[in-house]
């Protein structure tokens, strides 16, 4: 019997690197991004657990990047049947002093290739009645960011464009799951520059293997949102309930480095 096949953006490290773990159990893979060493040492991992395992490198930071990725996946001749848009990434700093390159990049990658990839696929999707889209998101997604005002919005973007697909889609037999993650256990920190920030330093931090096995369990039960963690679903409750203001100022304070 044929497995389905699962596309993963962002497989060379993190929570999608063990979200394609996951997903090998019972998918075979199409494993993306920009580092082909990473990715063919874990495609070799993933073989032996029966998953076909085909690496595409690509730079969703192009902006041709989204199409290139579909037209090869498409020129493999076998739909997808699971979309996971885990591919982002995020800087600290303030906005005004932020290199203006960077943050057209973060809003391409975060925003702009997961919009078009998602476009892509899902008319497949629908017409075959059947296939799942996992969008990372992130708990930044609830609230305003200072000091990663840019990641904040374009994770904010995630999250509502997740929810109202999810809601789009009903009877289709296709889902739109987000999870969205609190600090995690990842090179994103040190990407981003944050390992000082009391967010990262203080706070805990979940494993990336954690995270991603919510996000494959959530999106197989068809859940919209998938928020791992007590901590982090408490975090979400609270500025649910919090004065706007408030929140803000907390998210400034976690932001900050510890000195």
């Amino acid at each position: 019997m044929t497995r389905p096949l699962a596309l993963v953006t962002g497989a060379s490290a993190g929570i999608g690197k063990e979200i394609a773990r996951a997903l090998a159990r019972d998918h075979d893979l199409i494993l993306s991004a920009r580092r082909a060493a990473e990715l063919d040492a874990l495609a070799a991992e993933l073989r032996p657990l029966g998953a076909d395992c085909r690496v595409i490198l690509g730079d969703l930071g192009d902006p041709g990047g989204a199409k290139a990725l579909f037209d090869a996946v498409e020129a493999g001749g076998r739909p997808i049947d699971v979309l996971v848009n885990n591919a982002g990434f995020g800087d600290l700093g303030f906005f005004a002093k932020a290199d203006l390159g960077k943050l057209v990049g973060m809003v391409q990658v975060n925003v702009t290739a997961l919009t078009d990839l998602t476009h892509r696929f899902l008319a497949g999707m629908v017409a075959r009645r059947r296939g799942m889209v996992l969008n990372v998101g992130s708990v930044a997604g609830f609230q305003p960011g200072p000091l990663m005002a840019t990641y904040y919005g374009t994770k904010a973007y995630v999250v509502s464009l997740s929810q109202a697909l999810a809601n789009e889609l009903q009877g289709t037999g296709v889902t739109v799951t987000c999870l969205c993650p609190g600090p995690t256990d990842t090179e994103f920190a040190a990407v981003a520059g944050m390992q000082e920030t009391k967010v990262f330093s203080v706070g805990h931090r979940m494993t990336a293997r954690a995270v991603a096995e919510a996000g494959v369990a959530g999106m197989k039960w068809g859940k919209v949102l998938v928020i791992p963690g007590w901590r982090n679903k408490l975090l979400i409750a609270l500025q649910r309930v919090a004065p706007r203001s408030t929140v803000v100022r907390v998210v400034r304070w976690m932001q900050q480095k510890r000195t």
